[in-house]
């Protein structure tokens, strides 16, 4: 009721509402202390430039290159949300299913996944590699996926949470 999640809401301030003095039957009201308002976060990807920003409030965090898919696989273009994140996360071949059991680094997904776009069993990502030639070059390589510095996937998976906004421009 409003009594249990007063004690929940760590913004309450708890000199407006004594719960001890509260009658039965009485309606309870709870005051909550002044809080900032939500932040206006989104991820965006120009693949022309084969860059990543985070816009929060207007400001500009990277950019930071990336590679992204093959032309024959190409990353898509469009506005997503992020569906999911994992630190640590398993890669399984889109192809033939097999889970590759090495986590970290020198996954070929590296530490951060940020996932966008299910696509059937598949889904596109953001995600650091272990082969960070294909970064530095800005390549066209990956199966549609988004490849990063694992100092930068790290830093743009801090700034983001699921939902928030993903628009890839061409």
């Amino acid at each position: 009721m409003v009594q249990a999640s007063m004690a929940e809401d760590s913004r309450v301030n708890p000199a407006v509402v004594n719960p001890a003095a509260v009658e039965p039957g009485a309606v309870t009201v709870a005051v909550l202390d002044p809080v900032d308002p939500p932040v206006e976060t989104k991820v965006v990807l120009v693949l022309s430039r084969r860059e990543i920003s985070v816009m929060r409030d207007g400001q500009r965090f990277g950019p930071w290159p990336v590679a992204i898919g093959d032309p024959r696989t190409p990353t898509p273009t469009g506005v997503y949300q992020v569906q999911n994140m994992q630190v640590n996360p398993k890669y399984q071949s889109t192809k033939t299913g097999k889970v590759n059991a090495t986590i970290g680094v020198k996954s070929p997904l590296g530490d951060r996944w940020i996932g966008f776009l299910q696509n059937g069993p598949n889904q596109f990502g953001i995600h650091g590699t272990p082969w960070p030639h294909w970064v530095n070059v800005r390549g066209a390589v990956s199966n549609g996926c988004v490849r990063m510095l694992h100092a930068h996937v790290r830093q743009l998976y801090d700034m983001v949470d699921v939902g928030t906004p993903v628009e890839i421009r061409r």
